[in-house]
């Protein structure tokens, strides 16, 4: 379960935001790789080398080293979502005539070669991606993947029967099951949803007035499966008010993705495991920097590509994402021009917090 979403601010700055929605035990960490940096594939060890430096979300662990989601150098950003029950990968082809990429490297591939949506179109004919169990769930996951650049063009990439298939998304917004096709024509189910709403209605002599206001948005689905959450997310992101600049983009682009966030408890797989949030992120294509919430977390984190040197060109990990609660303490009209001060949250580890479900 994850959701996705591109949009630019009224200065043209683009962003693309996800909620990364998992059931398997995962740490995520930030990784800035390096332009020029070598990795050994998984799929047969052919080394390749990283023509764009990029930063991404992702996880290393047993040699392989997966990415979720991450913004290149020149401004091209990408993330992958689950595809459960639709994903088909292709065998590992003998005689050499398409590159093979495993489903779990492709991430990185795309975001160490390609400099825009368009390269990246030019680029899928010659490859074919294959399906390679991964160290956390033990299969091939299945996946497809959304990809945008500062232009603001933005394709959803989906390995399907039918080979690898490219949409263009001119909505901007992706998630799940069925396929991006089949999301596309189910929001007409949807076109009666309005910002607005009949002030009073006439049935049969008998006058109706609505109990206050969003009596047009009734129609909206309210679950977290994901035709419910693309359909909501395509909605909000196609009527919310434009922000102006980046800060307010990334503040309506939290709102937006927030009516998808899934709490802990409220999805519990067949595994008798819980699916919920693990991080909602934002990327600036233009500033090529992450705006990040985890969910143990309050606060947003920030950091950019450029925040740090290329390191010599290693991989440089900057650790977990945090999680710990932050709040603002409001202090008294006594301490003029100070409105408010960073304090950890007063509850985390206390010897009075009774609620056996917390954390």
């Amino acid at each position: 379960m994850c959701t996705a979403v591109a949009f630019q601010s009224g200065r043209g700055q683009n962003f693309l935001g996800r909620t990364l929605d998992f059931s398997y035990p995962i740490e995520p960490r930030i990784f800035i790789v390096p332009k020029g940096f070598e990795w050994r594939s998984a799929l047969d060890g052919k080394r390749f080398a990283d023509a764009c430096g990029f930063i991404a979300i992702g996880q290393e662990e047993d040699g392989i080293l997966g990415f979720f989601d991450g913004v290149n150098e020149c401004g091209f950003a990408a993330a992958a979502l689950y595809f459960a029950g639709c994903a088909h990968y292709d065998a590992a082809p003998e005689n050499g005539g398409k590159e093979p990429v495993p489903s779990v490297e492709f991430l990185h591939f795309i975001l160490g070669r390609c400099g825009s949506v368009g390269e990246l179109k030019s680029l899928l004919p010659r490859l074919t991606v294959v399906g390679l169990p991964d160290p956390v769930t033990q299969t091939a996951a299945p996946l497809h993947w959304i990809a945008t650049d500062r232009s603001g063009a933005c394709i959803v990439v989906e390995p399907t029967e039918r080979g690898l298939e490219v949409f263009e998304n001119p909505l901007g917004v992706l998630a799940n099951s069925p396929g991006f096709r089949w999301q596309m024509t189910n929001l007409r189910n949807y076109m009666g949803v309005s910002i607005g709403q009949k002030s009073e209605a006439d049935w049969g002599g008998v006058g109706l007035v609505p109990f206050g206001q969003a009596g047009g948005t009734m129609l909206l689905p309210g679950g977290y499966t994901s035709p419910e959450r693309f359909a909501r997310t395509a909605f909000q992101k196609t009527h919310v008010l434009r922000p102006d600049d980046g800060a307010e983009a990334v503040v309506t682009g939290f709102h937006i993705l927030g009516s998808v966030t899934v709490p802990k408890g409220i999805v519990v797989t067949d595994r008798g495991t819980y699916d919920y949030t693990r991080y909602t992120a934002f990327l600036n294509t233009e500033t090529c920097e992450y705006f990040i919430r985890a969910y143990g977390g309050s606060a947003v984190e920030t950091v950019g590509l450029w925040d740090h040197p290329e390191n010599g060109g290693r991989l440089l990990c900057l650790g977990a994402l945090t999680q710990r609660p932050v709040f603002l303490k409001r202090e008294g009209p006594g301490l003029p021009g100070r409105t408010g001060v960073r304090r950890p949250c007063p509850y985390r580890n206390s010897p009075h917090r009774t609620s056996p479900g917390a954390k």
